[in-house]
């Protein structure tokens, strides 16, 4: 199989189950996060990352152009290592609706920054992340920002699960 019918496929399925499982939230769920341990999302900042995880990151492999505030300094020398902002400093969405037009139109960008690509790209280029400077090919960081939504999307999964909401394998699979 080549990248762009692989990649094609895990972005639908990634995309139809992520906006699936949001549509079982009420507005009221946007609050709720775990009580044990420290340092979790409410379930809006997670609605707001997720719909900013997959195809802005693409974007950013596909042209190079990091339009994420805090990847906007990735050719400057690093000095010392960041960490991640803790969860009291991240934004949320306000709605259910905010949510899924996020998952939109990050799902449009993942799509237009794919078919920036040609497959020779996806198999050869090397595409180092603001993160992670190892230089693996366009297709493997792409399928790897599939995965991050996908853990995201479990993560969610899981989020409904602990509030009692009635879900199963069948909702976090999409089958």
């Amino acid at each position: 199989m080549t990248w762009k019918p692989l990649l094609e496929k895990q972005l639908e399925d990634a995309f139809k189950v992520a906006e699936r499982l949001v549509r079982l939230l009420d507005e009221k769920d946007l609050a709720w996060k775990p009580t044990q341990g420290s340092n979790w999302m409410t379930t809006g900042q997670l609605l707001l990352h997720m719909g900013k995880s997959c195809g802005v990151p693409m974007k950013g492999f596909a042209t190079g152009n990091w339009d994420m505030p805090a990847h906007s300094d990735m050719n400057e020398k690093k000095t010392e290592k960041k960490m991640p902002p803790s969860s009291e400093q991240l934004q949320a969405v306000s709605t259910i609706d905010d949510a899924l037009k996020l998952l939109s139109f990050d799902k449009a960008l993942a799509f237009e920054a794919l078919s920036s690509c040609t497959e020779e790209e996806l198999d050869s280029k090397p595409a180092p992340a603001p993160w992670d400077p190892t230089p693996l090919n366009l297709g493997l960081r792409m399928l790897q920002m599939i995965d991050h939504l996908n853990q995201h999307k479990a993560q969610l999964f899981y989020y409904l699960k602990l509030q009692g909401k009635p879900v199963n394998t069948f909702h976090l699979y999409g089958k």
